[in-house]
Order: C-alpha cells, then structure tokens, then sequence
C-alpha cells in the first residue's frame, strides 16, 4: 500500500513538474538577450508597427488609431505586452501566427489592414527577434482601443477564412539564388517587413492585391500610393539608386518629389531609420521589378512644368468682394508664394520644394494635391513642410488653385473638381464595395435558393411520377 502511494505521489509530481515547465514554455521568457531585443526592434521599425498602433495623443504601440478603409474605420489593436489588453500572454507560435496567418491568439481572424500578407515574408528568426522586442522592449500600457465595427457582411470575420485561402501564402521569402545577396535583401524587405506593396499594388473586387500589377499604383486611404515598378514614364524607372535611397532617408528630391500623408509618416517612423546598406538594396530591387504601365502617364510625373509667374494679371488689381471668386494666380500670391516663391521655384536649400519638376502635380490623380493643400505635410519628429489650409479655403477655392498650379506648373491635363474637394475634406467612405457585396450575397442567395427550390420540386415529380 506504502509503495503503491509513494508510486502514485511520484507519478503526481511528475505530471506537475511536467504542467509547469510546458506553462513556462507557453509564456514569454523572463528575459531575453538585448542584443535579440534591439535586433527586434529594429525589424519592427521596418515594418513600421508603430504608424498604425499608436493613436494621436496615444501610448506607443496600443493601438486605437483608426484606419481608414472602403469598408470603413478599422481600430488597431493593441500590441504591448500588457496581459489585459495587449498581446502579454501571446506565445512565440501565436505572435507568428498573427503575423504569418492573419490569426489572433483566440483563433479570430485578423482584417487584412494589418498586412500580414507582406509580414508571412519574415523568417523564423526575425520573427522570434520581433517577438522578443515586443515582450521586453515595449511598455506594456493597459487600455483597451476601441472594437472594429464594419458593416455587414465584413462585420463576419469568419468570412476571411476563405479570403485567406484565395489569397494569403504563408511561405516565409524565399532567396532568389540567381540573384545577389544585397538584392535579395532588398526584395526581403520591400516584399516583407516594408510591406510596400500593401499600398502601391491594386487590389481586386475582393480587396485582394493584384498580382499582375503589383506595385503598379494603389489607395492607402484618400491618399493615392504612385507607381513605384521599373516604369520609365508611370513608376521609378527614371530614379537613380541614389535618389531612393535619399527619398526614403529624407522624404523628398529635388527635381523629382516629396513625401505627403501615409509616405511621410513611413520615411519618419520607418525608412529614415533603416541602415544606409538596408535602403540601397531595397532601391535595387525596386529598380529590378517588372515596369507596370501607367496609360494615363505619357511622361514621367516629376518632368512636368517650369519656373513661371502670372504676377502680371494681379498687380494692381483689386480683390474681389466675394474672396470665393479669387482667381489662381491672386490665390497662389496670397496662400503660396511666401514659401514657393513668385515662380514656384521653392526655397534656395530645397527644403521648401520647387512645384514644377514634382511628382505631385505631374500625376493625372490629383488626390495627393488636394490632401496637401487640406491637411497640409506635418512630419513626426521633425519641421512641418507645409501647414494644413483646410480652415482658411473653401472647396471651390482649393478647386481654382489646384487646377492653377496644374495648369502652370504641372500636368495641364489633370483636374480637381469641387466635388472631389468636398469628399476628400469630409473623409468620406466609398460605400461602392460594401454594397457590391450586399449585392452580391444577395444574388448568391437567391441562386441557392433557385437551386434549392428546383431540386425540391423535381425530387417531388419524380416521386408522384408514374412508374415505368
């Protein structure tokens, strides 16, 4: 009996010793290696987790900007390693799942805002250098951000389910062998970590980037994402390495474009960061990638325009009563030229940049030169460019000014209308997908049901059917 108990007490210990230590490995480690944590940190610079996980005003990384989309705002979650509200009690195999298969620790799936289509690139070894920086690298902060509502039918998240299976590969990058190791490092991070072609690539009916023209030009929110393929005349194939490089250091070059909305808060939260050696090689394989025809760009955006004025149709030449009526030119003296200058020739250093020769007002979607003139180029940890006009212009003359500088210094062929204006001050939603999809299960429906209901009536002719 004694030896039958110490037997069973034996047996129990084990089994417990053997529940702590696989709780212990479930869990994040105590500590972790700095040099593995500063690795991480690093690797989440590149991925620019922070841009979206941080709201205004708000802690690093716990989430609750929203993220605007077609379908509406979707939240970002919080990721410090706080165990209320954060991602504190992810294992290593549930960070990479979030990361690799668009999964929450609880098995829901994730909205592909969050782009882990790009983020399934990253190898093991990154992934567990990302999960030590956000395990002990990052302040775990205890607020929960506010839940995702979309409208039905995205509000079901099961439905990714089979998103993913149509569009989502899991397979971390693989090195091209053809290729030398600086370009596929370069490939590594712009089809990875970057993510690059989560906003320049189009996407589909289903929101699913489109393969066939990826890095061809794509929305991120109101914001048009340009051409960034080989392309002489749509993409970057005009560029040297070095004016890349420079781009995603410092957001802007002379003669060819600075960086506005989505793209400055990149170069500043992310690109700008990056090695010298990490940039070259994403612009060497940027410049290797497969040129995507623009058709509406019949020459390259920043070769638009030249240093010209029309001070001679505004001097001496009253106001009107109506300021509404201001012509472009009287709206380009009194709104721009103290920082472009009389003929648009930007300031002496370059930093205030010159509006013809700009990527921006080459572009036949003019989006990016309203948004600017609106919400103005505010840059995170460094000076303004260019302040917001949103409170001081009215939508009829945002319109009369952007076709101005169109007309005089960029591509004459482009347009802004008040209405785009007026849509893009109020931010709001194209409902476009989100009724196309109501359509489209409705219709889906009604065949299922036409399905249903013809085989329910020839089950039943054929039961009351004379026999042979």
């Amino acid at each position: 009996m004694r030896t039958c108990l110490n037997s069973c007490l034996r047996t129990g210990l084990v089994a417990a010793l053997c529940l702590v230590a696989l709780s212990a490995r479930a869990q994040a480690p105590a500590t972790a290696p700095q040099d593995l944590v500063e690795r991480g940190r690093y690797l989440a610079t590149a991925g620019d987790c922070v841009a979206c996980h941080t709201a205004p005003q708000g802690a690093a990384m716990a989430g609750g900007l929203a993220i605007a989309t077609p379908l509406g705002a979707i939240y970002s979650t919080n990721i410090t390693p706080s165990k209320t509200s954060g991602i504190g009690n992810y294992t290593l195999a549930q960070f990479t799942a979030a990361l690799r298969q668009g999964r929450r620790a609880d098995g829901a799936y994730l909205y592909p805002a969050m782009p882990y289509t790009a983020y399934a690139k990253t190898t093991d070894d990154d992934m567990a250098a990302m999960y030590a920086y956000f395990m002990h690298g990052v302040a775990p902060i205890d607020s929960a951000p506010p839940a995702t509502q979309l409208p039905f039918p995205f509000s079901i998240r099961a439905s990714l389910a089979v998103w993913n299976a149509l569009f989502l590969d899991t397979t971390p990058y693989q090195p091209n062998a053809q290729q030398t190791p600086e370009w596929n490092r370069g490939a590594y991070l712009v089809q990875g970590l970057a993510h690059c072609s989560a906003c320049h690539t189009p996407r589909n009916a289903l929101m699913a980037e489109d393969p066939k023209r990826s890095l061809g030009g794509g929305e991120a929110g109101p914001w048009h994402a340009p051409n960034i393929s080989s392309d002489t005349q749509g993409g970057i194939g005009g560029w040297s390495e070095d004016e890349l490089v420079r781009y995603m250091r410092e957001g802007h070059v002379v003669g060819k474009g600075s960086s506005g909305g989505p793209m400055a808060e990149a170069v500043d939260h992310s690109l700008s960061r990056l090695s010298e050696a990490d940039l070259h090689a994403m612009a060497v394989y940027l410049k290797s990638t497969p040129a995507i025809a623009d058709p509406a760009a019949t020459q390259p955006a920043y070769s638009w325009g030249q240093a010209t004025d029309q001070l001679a149709s505004i001097r001496g030449v009253a106001l009107p009563q109506n300021l509404g009526s201001m012509t472009g030119p009287q709206l380009y003296d009194a709104f721009c030229a103290s920082c472009h200058q009389a003929q648009a020739q930007g300031s002496a250093d370059g930093k205030l940049p010159a509006l013809f020769h700009h990527s921006t007002l080459g572009r036949s979607n003019t989006n990016n030169l309203v948004l600017s003139i609106l919400q103005g180029v505010p840059r995170h940890g460094r000076d303004s460019i260019m302040p917001a006009f949103a409170h001081e212009l009215t939508d009829p003359q945002i319109s009369t000014l952007s076709n101005y500088l169109l007309k005089e210094y960029g591509n004459p062929q482009a347009r802004v209308t008040k209405s785009q204006v007026a849509r893009l001050r109020s931010n709001a939603p194209d409902n476009t997908l989100v009724q196309l999809a109501r359509w489209g299960m409705a219709i889906a429906v009604l065949i299922v049901l036409l399905v249903l209901g013809w085989a329910i009536r020839r089950a039943q002719r054929r039961k009351h059917a004379p026999p042979r």
